[in-house]
């Protein structure tokens, strides 16, 4: 059992306030951990070709946080000069590596977050607050994939005619480009106007119209969603008593970790860390599961 195949709006949930606390925290406890989560969720989800993307992605941290440091002067701790004769300070040295490492955090959480969504959870969540729009967006991203099958359609028949994309010097590639386009379009057009007249048909002008969906909200979603709130509440908790935000300028002024300072990272990094957590936990439960009825099997 994956985290994707719980309801859309526990997705919803989930990386809604992963996000806002990505954003808003700056606290670098608040950051590695958010870090570290979605870098090890990201590859989870995403496989071995994710370490790659994450991989320019530190380095992309590495540049930011030296030009920051290079650019900005604030703090009274100095390092060095510039070639101008700036000061390069601590201060704007590490604020430059939380701010990377804070984007870093939110793209690979965006990666995730695509990872999970699919275009029914997207569509069904529209169409809880706004049936109509839902319609819209699903006519929408199907037409991404007829425009892709009718722009080879389209290129195969002029290519039999010797108009096809790489069968003219460069004025003439450019015009096939364009009447290629022009046929697209027009083809385009004429789709969404049928697509109008049938939804028209259908009853989409009606009032109190409802979306069909297959989604539904059991005892196992009530659970996480429990565990989320949890997670959520001490997370504000923590914002509230000024655990999650600290001072850079002029000097880095921080509040000393006290014993409830523990707690709420650890409460931070489950929530961030569950998602992948059920996800290993299951796909344990399957394995051993599935080990146990092989090995049964063999028996008999």
């Amino acid at each position: 059992m994956k985290f994707e195949n719980y309801h859309p709006g526990i997705n919803f949930i989930f990386f809604l306030f992963s996000m806002i606390f990505i954003f808003y925290f700056n606290h670098p406890v608040y950051v590695v951990i958010a870090f570290l989560s979605y870098f090890a969720y990201s590859i989870k989800l995403n496989g071995k070709r994710e370490i790659i993307f994450n991989i320019i992605l530190v380095l992309f941290i590495v540049i930011y946080c030296l030009w920051y440091s290079y650019y900005n002067h604030f703090g009274i701790t100095n390092i060095r000069k510039n070639f101008i004769g700036n000061n390069i300070t601590v201060e704007a040295l590490f604020y430059g590596l939380v701010r990377g490492m804070q984007a870093a955090a939110f793209i690979m959480n965006f990666a995730c977050m695509l990872a999970v969504f699919s275009t029914d959870k997207v569509i069904y969540l529209a169409g809880r607050l706004f049936p109509k729009l839902s319609l819209f967006i699903s006519i929408f991203l199907r037409s991404f994939s007829r425009i892709k099958e009718r722009n080879a359609d389209v290129n195969i028949s002029r290519k039999g005619i010797g108009m096809g994309k790489g069968q003219s010097k460069v004025i003439g590639e450019i015009r096939n480009r364009l009447r290629i386009l022009s046929i697209i379009i027009t083809w385009t057009l004429e789709d969404y106007i049928e697509s109008s007249l049938s939804m028209k048909c259908r009853g989409y002008t009606l009032k109190h119209r409802t979306s069909f969906s297959i989604y539904r909200f059991d005892n196992r979603d009530r659970s996480l969603v429990i565990m989320f709130f949890i997670g959520i509440t001490l997370t504000f908790m923590a914002a509230a008593l000024n655990q999650t935000n600290i001072l850079y300028d002029p000097e880095i002024i921080m509040y000393r970790p006290k014993g409830w300072s523990y707690i709420f990272y650890v409460s931070y990094a489950c929530f961030c860390l569950l998602p992948m957590g059920i996800e290993i936990v299951n796909s344990i439960k399957y394995k051993k599961r599935h080990g146990e009825e092989k090995a049964y099997g063999e028996l008999l």
